[in-house]
């Protein structure tokens, strides 16, 4: 009793001493979840309140959960808090923390997350980024590193936790991420450590750089075993036990600030170069804002997710009226070789297919001085081969766009090429720089001697991409000069110089005139400038007008890493999307698809599919394996798989002369189960050549639109995933179809379910 009283004592005090309406411990739930937030401002519990089962609570009990830290990147220090009051009237949470910060943070539950949002930061004390999290859980399933989810997808449990950012400047991932872009790399970590235990020189959380030359892009794929995990991002991290935390952090990024990054930095080809970050006044941490939310797996992405998304105004991109995460929207699309386009529009009707790219066509080089228009004004260019006479790409458009299908093309992102309005013969001066110094000396038009007044960093060479040594250049006005090198003693001059390089005009140069160490891109036809930020807002509407102007709604962005090379890493991919979207519509473009050469945070919500790369080292039919030649299919597969994103099988499955129907049945069966997308591979001589065509393009279309009936169960998924199953699909009606498992040759051994529309006889059975 005394005890009893005792504690009912100190309760009272410490109310007492609380403002009116504050409280120091709070409990918040959501229709799935609950968690506790103790008096130091941590979470102590996250508990899963849907039903009861053998893991109702995921916060371990030796990792509490800050609500928010604050970082001083100067002195590479995190602070948490450490004293915390909520205002039950107001909905928000004062945290105090031991560098004299005092937070105020909104958090408001809806019925299926919480919303969390800085209000306030006084006195900032050195805090230039904050970080939400990191939320621990005892989660050691799947990761998603780039959205920031744990997810346990096993039947017993089928529980996830995870987070969405709820504007620009608040990123997926910690706050000390160098450049706001996490390293390339694998992480050791075994999903399921019955199935695949790990060897004895292996530990959870175990780093290792990827594999190949760190130039050829499909040889960074190299570890086939399950328990090497590829990292496209860190929102999600994994601790020695194997336990998954998430994570999400927003930036102040009006200081000026010097990073030294590469996406790769593990690799000597890809060594980081210093950078000075351009400054963006006006693009703060207050205001940052997230939502938090823990629900069943099964039903998280269109549950829960997707309301999220909805109900923040986030992007939410549709294709045939449905969100394109959605695993129903999910569609391959055709993709052109050959360089004859007659019967490239009749193929993709046939086979249900939405959109055509144009790959043979080559790259787009963004280029404001063609105002958009790729065949000229009076689109007098007709790159488009047809034997009824060629087309422009508007004409072709039209064409398609009467059978309800859009086509595209490969742009090279912002990647300002020689000779296009912004590079040369007069470069723009809004490019991207890595180091800005004086020139110490006047030159004259054919003086080579340049000298400087710093040479620190002067001898890294072009962009931390390759390091192509053609592309190491400096811009002194209007005038773009090659140099290799700087003299090792004072006077300090550039070495190796190539004055009116690009073409650009030799000019004569002022002592105490600016030199800008230019940021570039890389070789192998991506050769190019990067803009500045203000410039890369321009070149994203750009891209809209071209859509508009000439037809197109489908991209694939090659070299999209480019948008990390001005130092601002997602947000800017974030801020390019957005801002090309944003013109899209206002000038009356409905939809982008698009896909590229990666998948960030940045782009998540924008990016409707991702088929990098392509043939065996995606998937290969005849082995039946997620990459046989490398393992690209398999890193690639289970990143997107983690993230609730679609899988991709990249440019793939060529129909040619000895093609079967049985193939592309399998095809089909592993696109559906595993939720994937691929681009297919339609070069017309070929597919002239195959006797089973059309009964080909018949089975295609025929899971095809089964898939946008909802008519696959979760547990038949399960099954079609499994490369081992063969089947067949029939089509009975537009609402109904009877599944087949056969041989391998497509012979039928038994029925084994009959599928129908989602709504058509009732909820569909998981």
């Amino acid at each position: 009793m005394q005890f009893r009283f005792l504690n009912i004592f100190f309760l009272s005090i410490i109310i007492l001493t609380l403002p009116r309406g504050s409280y120091a411990q709070q409990d918040f739930s959501t229709d799935y979840f609950k968690i506790h937030i103790n008096s130091r401002g941590w979470i102590t519990s996250m508990k899963n309140i849907t039903r009861a089962t053998r893991q109702r609570e995921f916060s371990p009990t030796d990792k509490p959960s800050p609500l928010l830290s604050l970082y001083d990147s100067k002195k590479q220090k995190y602070y948490q808090p450490t004293k915390a009051s909520y205002n039950k009237t107001k909905q928000t949470y004062t945290l105090r923390f031991p560098n004299g910060s005092e937070a105020t943070i909104s958090l408001s539950a809806q019925n299926k997350y919480f919303k969390l949002t800085l209000l306030s930061l006084s006195p900032r004390n050195g805090i230039d980024n904050v970080q939400w999290g990191a939320y621990h859980t005892n989660i050691t399933n799947l990761f998603g590193e780039i959205i920031g989810v744990a997810r346990d997808t096993s039947d017993a449990v089928n529980y996830a936790i995870g987070m969405l950012s709820l504007n620009d400047n608040t990123l997926g991932g910690t706050s000390e991420t160098i450049a706001d872009a996490a390293p390339f790399q694998y992480i050791i970590h075994s999903p399921d450590k019955q199935r695949f235990p790990l060897p004895s020189h292996l530990h959870e959380g175990q780093i290792f750089p990827i594999g190949g030359d760190g130039i050829n892009d499909v040889a960074f794929y190299a570890h086939k075993e399950p328990y090497y995990r590829i990292l496209y991002g860190n929102a999600a991290q994994i601790d020695e036990k194997g336990r998954i935390s998430i994570a999400y952090n927003s930036r102040d990024r009006a200081p000026k600030r010097e990073v030294y990054f590469s996406l790769i930095p593990n690799m000597a080809v890809n060594s980081p170069n210093h950078q000075e970050v351009q400054p963006l006044p006006g693009v703060d941490y207050i205001g940052s804002a997230v939502a938090l939310w823990g629900s069943p797996d099964s039903t998280a992405l269109l549950d829960v997710m997707q309301s999220i998304v909805l109900a923040e105004g986030l992007p939410y991109p549709t294709i045939n009226g449905k969100w394109v995460k959605n695993p129903a929207a999910f569609v391959p699309d055709a993709m052109s070789v050959g360089g004859v386009y007659d019967s490239i529009v009749p193929y993709a009707q046939h086979l249900g297919f939405k959109a055509i790219s144009l790959y043979d066509q080559g790259f787009i080089k963004p280029d404001r001085a063609n105002g958009g228009y790729l065949d000229g004004k009076n689109f007098e260019k007709k790159p488009i081969k047809m034997a009824a006479g060629n087309k422009s790409h508007k004409e072709f458009s039209e064409i398609a766009l009467r059978s309800g299908i859009m086509i595209g093309r490969t742009p090279i992102t912002t990647s300002l090429a020689q000779g296009t309005q912004d590079a040369s013969p007069i470069p723009s001066d809004s490019l991207c720089y890595q180091q800005k110094r004086l020139l110490t000396k006047a030159i004259r038009p054919g003086d080579t001697l340049i000298f400087v007044n710093d040479p620190k960093y002067l001898d890294e060479i072009a962009s931390w991409e390759g390091h192509s040594k053609n592309l190491n250049m400096i811009k002194i006005g209007k005038e773009l000069i090659y140099y290799m090198g700087v003299s090792d003693k004072a006077p300090y001059r550039l070495l190796n110089v190539k004055r009116g390089y690009w073409n650009t005009a030799e000019a004569g140069h002022s002592a105490g005139d600016t030199i800008y160490k230019l940021q570039v891109t890389i070789n192998y036809g991506y050769d190019g400038l990067i803009p500045n930020i203000q410039l890369q807002d321009k070149i994203a509407a750009y891209y809209a007008d071209v859509c508009k102007i000439n037809g197109l709604a489908y991209y694939d962005f090659d070299g999209q890493e480019f948008l990390f090379n001005n130092g601002h890493g997602y947000y800017s991919v974030k801020r390019f999307f957005g801002k090309m979207f944003a013109r899209a519509k206002e000038i009356g473009v409905p939809y982008i698809r698009f896909t590229g050469s990666t998948l960030s945070e940045g782009s998540w919500h924008y990016q409707s599919v991702w088929n990098v790369g392509g043939g065996k080292n995606l998937y290969d039919v005849e082995t039946r394996e997620w990459g046989s030649a490398t393992s690209q299919g398999k890193d690639l597969r289970d990143v997107t798989y983690a993230n609730f994103f679609p899988a991709g099988m990249g440019g793939n499955f060529p129909i040619k002369a000895q093609s079967t129907v049985a193939q592309y049945e399998h095809i089909q069966a592993i696109s559906v189960g595993i939720g994937s997308t691929y681009s297919l591979q339609l070069n017309q001589k070929d597919v002239e050549s195959c006797p089973q065509k059309d009964a080909i393009f018949k089975a295609i279309r025929t899971w095809e639109n089964a898939r946008a009936a909802d008519a696959f169960p979760r547990w038949l998924k399960k099954q079609l995933a499994n490369p081992a199953n063969q089947f067949h699909l029939e089509e009975l009606n537009k609402d109904t179809w009877e599944l087949y498992k056969t041989d391998f040759e497509g012979k039928k051994i038994n029925l084994l379910y009959t599928l129908k529309r989602a709504g058509a006889d009732g909820p569909k059975k998981g």
